[in-house]
């Protein structure tokens, strides 16, 4: 009973956020502006209203991209999608030596915030309802372990 109970709230909530994906605002100009001058030849733009931020989805030189601006148009991070052999030596070391090794891959991506910081988040999943999204620096260091839906 109480892991029905569990998937009930736990597809509930599913729903419940992608209802709050949904555009809320219109996207300020100084936010599409300031995307333009950083990424003058970002291609497909999807923009997302993430209500703490603006999020574009976009292709450049073939990679996937989603960029994270506030909204007064102040760049917060850009994550790029990798395949995990993309991973910096260092990255792929850590999460090799981290409690995590043994669960599956979902997914990899290089993180650039400001002042020059590198971070990679490295998805993964031991079943299908524990998933957690892994953030390492560019020595390798795990530095957070947040559990996913």
């Amino acid at each position: 009973m109480k892991k029905l109970f569990f998937v009930a709230v736990l597809v509930s909530a599913l729903g419940f956020g992608n209802t709050i994906n949904a555009q809320l605002r219109k996207i300020p100009a100084e936010v599409t502006n300031a995307f333009a001058g950083k990424y003058h030849d970002a291609m497909n733009v999807e923009w997302r209203d993430n209500l703490t931020a603006f999020v574009a989805a976009f292709e450049q030189d073939g990679d996937q991209f989603e960029a994270r601006f506030n909204k007064k148009g102040e760049w917060l991070s850009t994550e790029k999608a990798l395949e995990m052999s993309d991973l910096p030596a260092n990255v792929n070391d850590g999460f090799e030596k981290s409690k995590y090794a043994a669960w599956e891959v979902k997914s990899a991506y290089e993180i650039d915030l400001p002042d020059e910081v590198k971070q990679y988040r490295v998805r993964v999943a031991k079943s299908e309802i524990q998933h957690k999204n892994l953030i390492f620096n560019a020595n390798g260091k795990l530095l957070k372990d947040n559990l996913t839906l």
